[in-house]
């Protein structure tokens, strides 16, 4: 019996090693391949999207846009044109879960931060407060890297069109004031063709980990 396995043991060995490479292959061809939704109006929370949107169901894309950023510049859709970038909304005063979500976005940055197909896009929710020289001061002190993230301010009634029109992430805020927005803890990821790809809860860790994991996603697949 020792004499045949020996003289076999080469054969063996071989089958086993094909044994394995075709078990390997197997696994590969049966396992479901990873995708991202896109999402539409309908697909989200109503809380989070205008009465005008709550209807649509496919075809979604972040409308044109014309803001202010940190530096003074006049930053649109051109800028991010091609571009996969993360969007999300807060204020320069909020206390409570605006903290958390900027440091939780330098981990965005610094993932991304030689990849110039990759950019942020921070939008304040209180304009009236929040100028070129508040947004400046605020961006210095977190470490924005300019070319990377645009923290952006503007009129008001266009920044609440593209929070709960374009990127469905914004609550209504107090019903007696016209334009008055709550924001949320999302970061929303916006693929090159301008479509909503995903929401993660910016102030945790492992869904922020998640959104750099979807983002190398994106960029193999595209």
């Amino acid at each position: 019996m020792l004499d045949f396995l020996k003289k076999f043991r080469i054969f063996f060995g071989i089958m086993g090693v094909f044994s394995v490479l075709c078990i390997g292959l197997f696994y590969m061809a049966l396992k479901p391949k990873k995708t991202l939704p896109i999402f539409n109006p309908a697909d989200v929370n109503p809380e989070l999207v205008d009465s005008t949107m709550q209807y649509v169901e496919k075809y979604h894309t972040i409308a044109d846009f014309s803001f202010t950023n940190q530096n003074g510049k006049t930053i649109t859709q051109k800028d991010y044109e091609g571009k996969v970038y993360v969007a999300d909304f807060f204020f320069t005063t909020c206390g409570s879960i605006c903290p958390i979500m900027t440091t939780n976005m330098m981990d965005v940055q610094k993932a991304f931060l030689n990849d110039p197909r990759v950019m942020i896009l921070s939008h304040t929710v209180f304009p009236e407060t929040d100028s070129v020289p508040v947004l400046k001061k605020y961006a210095t002190e977190k470490g924005v890297d300019d070319k990377k993230w645009n923290l952006v301010t503007g009129d008001k009634k266009q920044i609440y069109a593209m929070a709960r029109k374009s990127y469905l992430a914004v609550k209504l805020g107090k019903p007696s004031e016209l334009y008055d927005m709550v924001h949320t803890e999302n970061f929303v990821l916006v693929d090159s063709k301008r479509r909503v790809r995903g929401f993660y809860d910016g102030t945790k860790k492992e869904e922020v980990q998640r959104l750099i994991d979807d983002i190398h996603w994106l960029l193999e697949e595209e």
